[in-house]
């Protein structure tokens, strides 16, 4: 049986109804026409409005997300990291009110000459997308091969994109390079960034931080729609040319936080790359005991260091006779541990560490400057 409920709210035509002869006919029948138009224009801009505000919503959502598993749990940053998430989430929950909203509006507009007359026999096809990929299965192992077999096949296209900066370039290298449309490219891109930064290249690290930006931007997308991001390389290309300021802002913020990150890391790994070679410096140097002889030989009393200086073992013997004997052994005990004094075998003669003091001075010289 056929169901003509939807019928029965229809918005009558202009020119349907009467007037009175007194009034100029035509001209009401336009203005009335006009009326409906900008309420029907006007309801578009609404639509389109929300659906901007939507996808900006979601965006956002989703990176600080991703920022939040990425970001360590001790982190200061991971508080207003959070907060950020649960404002976000509110607004979440005020989109999807107002999204019911829109469709019971939309619903009960009444059909007018102007919409119930689209075309009847009009169909869109959609190409099918290929779908993502999924590596969620793949252990650390196979993901690291994955990685380096990557790097191997495609390094010198990853440094080429990564000395890109038009957009139209990009996207046509990435067209024609379709396999770096992928996680490995980003993550190489991120590492290159880093190295950059601790190589003091900063613009050239800003220069490949934009390209990272870009591969990420792509990827997020493919992830919403859930689409390989090799079909979304085009779309990412077209709307950040043609975005409107608050996109393009939103790009640029996110490019400036990268940039940040990238610093604060590289400046910590340098801090790493020092704190390893001292320690390395240190446990090289240590005596027989275990003990560091750089340490040791700052914690003695001045009248044991001008002994050590001077290597003079007699003077050594007398200034130790003349201590207290606890204090004595204490201290003798120490330098024995550190390799600073080699006590003698059968009939050698005990000697002490040459430049012991010279050594401890320009160790902890080189130290400071590697600091600095």
């Amino acid at each position: 049986m056929v169901d003509y409920s939807k019928w029965k709210d229809i918005e009558i035509s202009d020119d349907e109804d009467e007037t009175h002869p007194n009034i100029d006919t035509p001209s009401l029948f336009r203005w009335r026409h006009q009326a409906r138009v900008e309420r029907m224009e006007e309801r578009r801009r609404e639509k389109e409005e929300f659906e901007q505000k939507k996808s900006e919503t979601y965006r956002k959502l989703s990176e600080t997300k991703r920022k939040i598993a990425e970001t360590d749990p001790k982190s200061p940053d991971m508080e207003s990291l959070r907060k950020a998430l649960s404002e976000l989430e509110k607004v979440e929950k005020e989109i999807q009110r107002k999204e019911e909203e829109l469709r019971k509006k939309e619903k009960q507009t009444p059909w007018n000459v102007d919409t119930i007359s689209a075309p009847g026999f009009t169909k869109t096809v959609i190409n099918t997308k290929p779908a993502r990929s999924k590596d969620e299965n793949l252990t650390e192992e196979e993901k690291e091969a994955k990685m380096k077999k990557f790097i191997k096949e495609n390094e010198k296209f990853l440094k080429q994109f990564g000395m890109l900066r038009k957009y139209d370039d990009s996207k046509k290298f990435l067209l024609d390079h379709n396999q770096l449309v992928c996680e490995e490219t980003a993550n190489y891109l991120v590492i290159w960034c880093i190295n950059l930064e601790m190589e003091e290249k900063h613009d050239l690290m800003a220069h490949v931080a934009h390209q990272t930006i870009c591969m990420q931007y792509i990827l997020e997308l493919s992830k919403q729609l859930d689409v390989d991001p090799r079909a979304c390389v085009g779309s990412f290309f077209s709307k950040i040319q043609l975005a409107e300021k608050t996109y393009k802002d939103s790009f640029d913020d996110e490019l400036e936080q990268f940039k940040a990150r990238i610093r604060k890391r590289a400046a910590e790994k340098i801090q790493e790359a020092i704190h390893e070679q001292e320690e390395e410096e240190r446990k090289a140097r240590l005596g027989p005991g275990g003990l560091d002889p750089v340490e040791v030989y700052e914690e003695l009393p001045d009248e044991l260091k001008k002994c050590f200086d001077a290597q003079d073992v007699p003077m050594l013997q007398e200034t130790i006779a003349k201590m207290p004997e606890q204090e004595a052994v204490y201290y003798m005990k120490r330098c024995v541990d550190a390799g600073l004094w080699v006590p003698g075998k059968n009939d050698e003669e005990p000697k002490m560490k040459e430049n012991a003091g010279e050594s401890g001075a320009a160790t902890s010289s080189a130290s400071t400057e590697d600091v600095d």
